[in-house]
């Protein structure tokens, strides 16, 4: 896996026409080979990018992505890359950061609906982690913070409507390989919009 800081400047946001999520996505998305068949796309088969729009920083807009190919060099703005060692994998606990899509199926209608309340998504966030992504999170150092929702227009005719929860902590790794699987993958729906980049840092003490 590869990791990734896209820097731009306001004059490169305004030459790839940043404007919403969707710009974004098409932004980093051109950094990387299409590599996926309509099939394997029709099958939501994961197209091995991930990223997390982390807005303006120090007066630039800072892009972290990570990904299992190296990126192009970029038309506008500056990229710089390094390989994520295996060994970053093997610790037990680590500091976390992700933004997800929490969601549910409404059993009365079918339909996917977002999951609200402080309290429903941290139990929702415990029960996931450890059922499908192979950690304990820490209960007591577990935080929501960011709690917005995220809008764009796909095309004309369609507007795509997703809740944004940042969930922040420690956690204790519980089955390596689905851990493993999360940081390379990703967690949760949205992923290729900005949701799910599984942010850690090993805890070494």
């Amino acid at each position: 896996m590869i990791a990734s800081e896209f820097v731009l400047t306001r004059e490169d946001a305004i030459a790839l026409r940043l404007t919403d999520a969707y710009s974004v996505h098409r932004i980093v998305y051109d950094l990387f080979e299409d590599v996926r068949t309509e099939e394997e796309k029709k099958k939501s088969i994961p197209s091995g990018i991930m990223f997390a729009d982390k807005g303006i920083c120090d007066g630039k807009h800072l892009i972290l992505i990570l990904s299992n190919r190296p990126p192009k060099n970029p038309s506008q703005g500056t990229i710089q890359s390094r390989p994520i060692p295996d060994l970053f994998l093997a610790h037990n606990r680590y500091l976390f950061e992700v933004t997800l899509n929490p969601t549910k199926r409404e059993k009365s209608s079918g339909r996917t609906i977002a999951i609200r309340g402080d309290e429903t998504l941290r139990k929702w966030f415990i029960e996931k982690a450890l059922e499908s992504w192979g950690f304990r999170p820490n209960e007591a150092t577990l935080r929501l913070e960011t709690n917005t929702t995220q809008r764009f227009w796909k095309n004309e005719n369609q507007q795509v409507t997703h809740s944004s929860v940042t969930f922040l902590g420690d956690l204790q790794v519980v089955d390596k390989d689905k851990f493993a699987e999360s940081f390379r993958q990703g967690i949760g729906r949205g992923r290729s919009f900005g949701f799910g980049f599984f942010q850690i840092v090993p805890i070494l003490k």
